[in-house]
């Protein structure tokens, strides 16, 4: 019973790492070292409960819940002497996209509050809907509404008229 529960664990554990992964790579504005750690905690809290979370309606999107809840932690507590950076270094990018794109969005999310990226990641990033997103936050529909508006108007001033410029092929 033990080992196929431990092997149900991993084989949802390589499934989700992937998207886990690339969403908190957005949580965290790029910061890939941080994304991982906060990836391997959340998995790690996944683990220790999996009795429970395999139980679930929806594994998934419970993990997706911990590992938002793992990121606002982590802002909470990190400490006054910690700086994060204004320019990501030069990487070379295998997909192909559209790297000034991404750079420039990726900026833009960094300068947001916590919250309000983790609520811009989970509303149009993970696609979840208001009251998904509010049970992520432990917040309220009506306190997500204001965010996502305020959240997606702070990027609109930080944006500006330049980001079609990034966006055309």
């Amino acid at each position: 019973m033990r080992q196929a529960r431990a092997d149900e664990y991993a084989e949802f554990a390589a499934a989700r790492t992937g998207q886990l992964y690339r969403s908190a790579c957005l949580l965290t504005a790029g910061d890939t070292h941080l994304a991982e750690d906060l990836v391997q905690e959340t998995l790690g809290r996944l683990y220790v409960r999996w009795g429970r979370v395999s139980r679930a309606d929806n594994p998934a999107g419970y993990a997706q819940t911990v590992l938002t809840r793992t990121f606002l932690a982590h802002q909470r507590r990190r400490s006054s002497g910690e700086r994060a950076v204004d320019v990501l270094p030069e990487r070379a990018d295998a997909a192909g996209a559209d790297v000034p794109l991404r750079l420039t969005l990726l900026q833009a999310l960094a300068r947001l509050p916590a919250k309000d990226r983790a609520v811009v990641v989970l509303r149009y990033w993970e696609d979840r809907s208001i009251e998904e997103t509010a049970g992520a936050l432990n917040a309220s529909s009506a306190a997500v509404r204001t965010r996502c508006s305020r959240a997606l108007g702070r990027l609109r001033e930080l944006l500006g008229e330049d980001i079609g410029e990034y966006a055309r092929p």
